[in-house]
């Protein structure tokens, strides 16, 4: 036996669904409110200005290694109030170094962490000249002497140097560096 098919009921189909799960009765009560989700963790701050300057500084000395100084070009600067002929006893080796540091071989950033130590000791020291062996960058990858460069950019941002000149060829030539420092 067949049933017979259910009327049709003009209610919607939320009031059919009230109806059958017993909400007209009241026998089901609301959830309460749900709380709001947390809101996305802020995100950490950042040194943006720092970073850029990082890339500037960098941009910067990359631009100076393009335009920089060759292998036998010689080293030379001196401040304002240093008398040019200073420059030219320097030039000849008339000045006779006190300490030396060589940083043959080693890596830009290592050279210029210690060359930057090594400088601060001997103005700690009351030394007047010294010698830094930077090489002539023959064997360098890019065919630029990347160390002289360094020592050069380096020695010109320091108050505390006076004046360099290369050496003459046999106090190390184009290779080293005399440096004047300003005594405490």
């Amino acid at each position: 036996m067949r049933k017979a098919p259910p009327e049709p009921d003009d209610r919607d189909d939320a009031t059919l669904f009230r109806a059958a799960i017993g909400a007209d009765a009241g026998q089901v009560r609301p959830l309460p409110p749900a709380a709001p989700p947390p809101a996305a963790p802020k995100p950490k701050p950042s040194a943006k200005m720092a970073r850029q300057d990082e890339i500037a500084a960098r941009e910067a000395f990359r631009h100076a290694l393009i335009s920089s100084l060759e292998a036998g070009d010689n080293l030379a600067y001196r401040r304002d109030d240093i008398a040019p002929q200073v420059l030219k006893k320097l030039a000849r080796g008339e000045y006779a170094a006190q300490e030396e540091l060589d940083l043959h071989g080693l890596p830009a950033r290592s050279a210029e962490a210690l060359l930057r130590e090594f400088l601060r000791d001997c103005r700690a020291h009351g030394l007047g000249c010294v010698r830094i062996v930077h090489g002539k960058g023959r064997n360098s990858e890019e065919r630029l002497p990347v160390l002289k460069n360094l020592v050069d950019r380096v020695l010109r941002q320091r108050a505390d140097v006076l004046a360099f000149h290369s050496p003459p060829a046999a106090q190390g030539g184009s290779g080293a560096v005399l440096v004047l420092l300003e005594k405490r």
